[in-house]
């Protein structure tokens, strides 16, 4: 099989990727991980294992291979080599998913096993996790719910117990994790963990590869938001359309039903205010992401500290978005890179800025 590096010089040569100094200065880091990972010991059969291992009859799973925390600005590639990492990977139980929606899925599991009475319900829910992958590939590491920051040390540290391998990307040094967040102090140890546990590497690469994409599939992204970029979305509803009645889109959530305005078939169409304005979550705009391909956007606004939540909100969509290929078409008050320009959350919406413009590439989300 082929090692990341050769996988990476591959791209390059056939001119899917640029040539990136900084890029090929990480390779060797991942080539290195690939090769513990072939080396290690076939994980033994799971079934029934943490049972047997309490009861004393049997051994404990190999040690876990040390992983990766891959850091860096939106952009550089970090995303792309981790993918690189999964492809080379000799194993089977491997998996990739975005950290956001990892942790609903733990969450959710979470619920479940606390309704038994369990008063350790995050172990059986890692176990669970660990026997279906010995490599987890973790997209864009952000921790900014509490709910969250108080399990992730101890869910990490059974997956590490358990001999799970895991890779992760992030816009932020391990430090800045829930910088600032409530009860801070209490998410500590996670860092350190993640410190003994991964190889800390920081991707330093000057060039944003999301910038300059080619718009030449037809403008995406109207600005400003008034009248003229009203009636260039309308056109193109109508052209998506074909005229045909567009009746509300109602998802069930969680119990709940959520709304987006205007469909038809998986073409949805709503305003800002109608996705953001309202107390949604992750696991209402995943649910969007899974019902459409394309998603129209009205009247994005400047975003600030005095709409920090809708803000907040905009940020998961997007992220909900851009995991499920999802096209966009919308139009807003500035260009992406100008709308969150100061104030709490400006860092964060840096990432979401890079992907915008990415997700206006003619080819973004086609197969």
């Amino acid at each position: 099989m082929a090692s990341v590096s050769e996988l990476y010089e591959a791209r390059v040569a056939t001119g899917r990727l640029a040539p990136d100094a900084a890029q090929r200065g990480v390779l060797p880091v991942l080539d290195r991980l690939v090769r513990d990972l072939a080396a290690a010991p076939a994980a033994a059969p799971q079934r029934n294992g943490w049972l047997s291992r309490l009861r004393g009859t049997a051994p404990g799973p190999a040690p876990a291979v040390r992983g990766l925390y891959l850091w860096g600005g939106v952009g550089r590639g970090k995303s792309m080599l981790m993918d690189l990492v999964m492809e080379a990977a000799p194993l089977a139980a491997k998996r990739r998913v975005h950290f956001h929606e990892f942790m609903q899925e733990i969450q959710a599991a979470l619920e479940g096993v606390r309704k038994t009475g369990q008063q350790d319900a995050v172990r059986p829910v890692a176990l669970a996790v660990a026997q279906q992958a010995r490599l987890l590939c973790f997209d864009e590491m952000q921790v900014t719910d509490i709910a969250d920051a108080m399990i992730v040390g101890r869910l990490f540290q059974v997956l590490f117990e358990e001999g799970v391998t895991v890779v992760t990307t992030s816009n932020r040094v391990p430090e800045e994790l829930y910088k600032n967040g409530l009860n801070r102090q209490l998410f500590l140890p996670f860092i350190a963990l993640l410190r003994e546990r991964l190889e800390v590497v920081e991707l330093a690469s000057a060039t944003d590869h999301r910038q300059n994409r080619d718009e030449g599939g037809g403008q995406v992204w109207f600005t400003p938001a008034d009248t003229a970029a009203h009636d260039r979305m309308d056109a193109l509803w109508r052209q998506e359309t074909a005229g045909a009645p567009t009746p509300p889109l109602l998802l069930e959530v969680k119990g709940r039903q959520v709304e987006i305005p205007q469909h038809l078939g998986r073409i949805g169409r709503a305003g800002f205010w109608d996705l953001c304005g309202k107390p949604l979550g992750p696991a209402d705009y995943l649910a969007m992401a899974e019902a459409l391909d394309l998603l129209f956007i009205d009247s994005i606004p400047r975003l600030s500290q005095s709409n920090y939540n809708e803000a907040k909100r905009f940020v998961t969509l997007i992220d909900a978005l851009y995991e499920a290929k999802v096209r966009l078409i919308a139009s807003a008050a500035d260009e992406p890179e100008r709308l969150y320009a100061e104030g709490e959350g400006a860092f964060e919406f840096e990432r979401t800025a890079s992907r915008l413009r990415e997700m206006r590439d003619a080819g973004w989300g086609r197969s």
